[in-house]
Order: C-alpha cells, then sequence, then structure tokens
C-alpha cells in the first residue's frame, strides 16, 4: 500500500537569517567602535583608512552576492542601510572631533537625516512601505563614504597626501550637494503622501478625520 507523502511548506526565503550579506553587514557592524578606537584613541589614521576602504568593498559585495546567491532577506533589507548610515554618522563626528571634517558639513549631513527620519512616521500612520529608494541618493551616500576616507587620506604623512585631499573635498563638496537634494526630494514625496493619503487610526484601522 502506497504511504502518502507530506511536505513541509518552504519558508519564507526573506526571513533567513544566516546568509553571507547578513554575515557581511554584521562585521561591517562590529568594525563601527574599532573604527571609533582607531581614530580617536589610537590616531592609528592608515588603520582607519584601510577600515574604511574595506567597509566600502564589503558594502559592494554584499547587495551583489545577495543577487548572485539568492540570499536576499527582510533583515539584510534593514541592516544594510543601517550599517551604512552608522558608518557615516561614526566617521563624520570622528573626523568632526579630529579637526578634519568642518563642523556646517557635519550639521547638514546629520540633520537631513533627522528630518528624513521623522517624515517615516508619514507613512507608518498610513500603512504604506518606506519610499522607493532615489538612485542618486545612493550615489550621494558612496561619494559621501568615499570622501572620508581620502580626507583622512590627506591628513597622513605620506606622498599622496595632496591628492587625498583634493580628491575627498571634491567628492565631499559633490556629495553633500546631492545628499541635500535628494533628501529634498524625499521630503516633497512624504508631503504629497500626508495631502493625499488619509492618516490611519492604530486602533480601528479607519482613517484620521
Amino acid at each position: 500500500m502506497q504511504q502518502a507523502v507530506t511536505t513541509e511548506p518552504a519558508g519564507d526565503p526573506g526571513d533567513r537569517v544566516l546568509t553571507v550579506p547578513n554575515a557581511l553587514s554584521v562585521l561591517r557592524l562590529i568594525g563601527v567602535p574599532v573604527l571609533l578606537w582607531l581614530l580617536l584613541i589610537e590616531h592609528a589614521d592608515g588603520w582607519a583608512f584601510a577600515l574604511l576602504i574595506v567597509s566600502g568593498l564589503t558594502d559592494f559585495l554584499d547587495g551583489k552576492l545577495a543577487r548572485l546567491l539568492d540570499q536576499s532577506s527582510r533583515l539584510g533589507a534593514l541592516l544594510d542601510p543601517f550599517v551604512d548610515r552608522l558608518y557615516l554618522v561614526a566617521t563624520v563626528l570622528g573626523l568632526l572631533v579630529r579637526g578634519i571634517l568642518p563642523w556646517p558639513f557635519v550639521v547638514i549631513l546629520l540633520a537631513r537625516d533627522a528630518i528624513l527620519t521623522v517624515t517615516l512616521a508619514i507613512y507608518r500612520r498610513r500603512d504604506l512601505p518606506p519610499p522607493e529608494v532615489i538612485y542618486l541618493g545612493k550615489a550621494a551616500t558612496f561619494a559621501l563614504m568615499s570622501a572620508l576616507p581620502w580626507l583622512l587620506a590627506g591628513e597622513m604623512d605620506w606622498g599622496a597626501a595632496g591628492f587625498g585631499r583634493a580628491f575627498g573635498w571634491a567628492l565631499l563638496l559633490w556629495g553633500t550637494a546631492a545628499y541635500v537634494w535628494t533628501g529634498l526630494l524625499y521630503v516633497g514625496k512624504a508631503v504629497a503622501v500626508a495631502r493625499a493619503i488619509p492618516a490611519v487610526g492604530p486602533a480601528s484601522g479607519e482613517p484620521i478625520k
């Protein structure tokens, strides 16, 4: 007599935690306090520069590997941009304390992220996902994350210090301008959503009048 074969439903691939891209993101997260220690305690600028370069490469790799290995996950979608922002904030504050980065740039960059964090409440109150990524914003973040190690390199005692300083400032100016512009675009999207879609009450699920 043939036995019935039962199969368990496959788990949602988006719920995976133990993936290569997530492991890279966790390693980058561990690198944040190490970076601050190198910058502010040891003043080991060469090692800090190397760590920032490695972080940038692994940031590039985890997205590529997620697609190549089909290992995209909800955790990765949250963890990767969180680590990006943490690196940006930590590096900006570290260079500010060291006197390498002028404070107006720090205020602009941190204020932009703080304002966009507030606008996310507009989407949550309407039970909507966050806005789609503007690729110019990703390019701006990449430019800023590239500018910071080169600004640090410009302070080091080596032959390419002049190039590092000039290249870092060029990337910083372009990246900051694009970062602010895309921030304004995100705010415009949030305002349009707030005007077009009524907020939903947290308990009843009914629109707030």
